[in-house]
This record gives structure tokens, sequence and C-alpha cells, in this order.
């Protein structure tokens, strides 16, 4: 037990460590870790868990670090995923906090955080991209993406609205 705790915290730690962006921007690292690096869950097993995370309250990572800790190792898992994800962060501001304001407003790094925000929107369509290879397999999935990528573009509303609509025609569409 003492050995997957350690390689959770391990494989979280270095998601939160090395990617910068948020939660959308940390899938990547994240799928790479838990399915490519140490096997615990297959890509659908994995979409579901994003799925989840990002229906649940909250930053998606640090609920995605949850659950797959969790899957892996119960309450222990999800507890300790959940402290590697966030250590990276809760440290650097700590230690930073001081000289944040001062770093923000220097030229330079607005220059830094422009070119972050385009990798950023890089690896966001990466991790669509990939995770859409899982989740749109046949012509009802197919269907249920377009339709929502079309509602979604034309209408400016609550994403919580798309997502009921996707769990409804899932359901609707999936009975059994």
């Amino acid at each position: 037990m003492a050995a997957i705790l350690l390689s959770l915290y391990w494989s979280f730690l270095k998601v939160g460590l090395f990617t910068i962006g948020g939660g959308y921007a940390m899938i990547p690292l994240m799928e790479a870790e838990v399915i490519t690096v140490h096997g615990w869950l297959s890509s659908s097993e994995f979409l579901d868990i994003i799925a989840v995370a990002e229906m649940t309250p909250g930053p998606i990572s640090i609920n995605a670090a949850t659950f797959i800790g969790y899957t892996m190792a119960g309450v222990a898992g999800s507890l300790v995923a959940t402290l590697g994800v966030i250590s990276p962060s809760l440290v650097l501001l700590l230690l930073l906090s001081r000289v944040l304001i001062r770093i923000i407003q220097n030229p330079g790094a607005a220059n830094f955080i422009k070119g972050l925000r385009s990798a950023l929107v890089a690896l966001i369509l990466l991790a669509s991209f990939t995770l859409g290879q899982t989740a749109v397999i046949d012509i009802q999935t197919t269907m249920i993406f377009g339709l929502i990528l079309v509602a979604s573009i034309l209408q400016q509303i609550s994403p919580l609205y798309f997502i009921a609509a996707g769990a409804f025609l899932g359901i609707l569409l999936f009975p059994y």
C-alpha cells in the first residue's frame, strides 16, 4: 500500500509541478502518468473520471487527482494524490507571494505570460483531441458532440446546461 501511495504522490506532484495554466493544461500530463506510464486506468476509465471531475464543483485537476487516487488506493490514495497535485502551487504561492505583484507588473513578465497563454491553448486543444478520440466513438456520440459544440458556439450560457444536456442525451440515446 505504501508503494502505491508514494507512486500516486510522485506522479501527481509531477503533474502539478510541470504544468502551467490550470486544470485543463494538466490533463495531457495526467493522462500520460495514469495511462501510459503506470497503466492504472484505461483510456475509457480516465475519460469517465475527467467527465465526473468536470461536473464536480472545484478545479478539474484536483477533482481528477482525488478520483484517480481513490480508484487506486481508497481514501488514503485520494488524499495523497490531491496533496501531490496541489503541493507545487501551494509552495510556490507561499514562497512568491511577496514578489508576485512586482513580477506581474514587469513588461517582460507580461510577454512571458502571453507566450504561456498560447501554449495553454495548444495543451487544451491537445487534451480535447485526445479525449475526443475516446469519447466520440459512434453516430450517437458524434451527434451529441456536434449538437453541444454548435449550441455552445451559438449560445453564451453556462456550461452546466451543456453538461446537463449531454447527460440527458446520453440517457436518451443509450437507455441500457
